[in-house]
């Protein structure tokens, strides 16, 4: 099995995503949607690249504040499929669209998305990539398992031997807690 932790330490894009957010708990829903669109704007392609246009998709998506993004039209995904600094595939745009329309209908239900997240923890892997598929689009399981494990929902993120999972063992993600 090949480990985040092996190829990330060193390296100029993946070791600060590494070190200072992958498997970390969040809470921040604007962080939140930020993550769970990164995962879908890397489907198909590489993490590096995903990070590589990251300032660019946070820049475009005005700082993935759902609420904002929910109010998008044709004219915004015709800006967004001309913006060189993001990853331009107009499926992916479509989905981020509609999933932060779905994550503002949440919100109001639940008080807000990491609410909602927290209120079906904890469910196996399978049950959460069936919630995600019934709840937003574009969803699979590698996008949902890869979102879970990076706010601390999954277990994976890191080796226990990596010294980053040292430092997040002690703020309790929630998939250290036993059912």
């Amino acid at each position: 099995m090949s480990w985040y932790c092996d190829i990330a330490p060193g390296h100029p894009v993946h070791q600060p995503y590494h070190d200072l957010e992958y498997g970390f708990p969040q809470t921040d829903d604007k962080v939140l949607f930020e993550r769970l669109t990164l995962e879908i704007f890397q489907a198909g392609l590489s993490w590096e690249i995903t990070l590589k246009k990251r300032a660019g998709l946070v820049a475009a998506f005005e700082g993935f504040d759902p609420a904002r993004v929910a109010l998008y039209g044709e004219a915004d995904i015709l800006r967004l499929m001309n913006d060189i600094r993001i990853i331009r595939n107009r499926r992916k745009i479509g989905a981020t669209i509609e999933n932060a329309k779905r994550l503002v209908a949440l919100a109001a239900a639940h008080e807000s998305f990491a609410a909602w997240i927290k209120t079906h923890h904890p469910l196996t892997k399978p049950e959460w990539v069936k919630l995600f598929k019934k709840t937003f689009v574009f969803m699979g399981g590698e996008v949902v398992g890869e979102f879970l494990m990076s706010i601390g929902y999954l277990p994976g993120a890191h080796r226990e031997d990596c010294p980053i999972f040292q430092k997040i063992a002690p703020l309790a993600p929630a998939w250290m807690d036993k059912p």
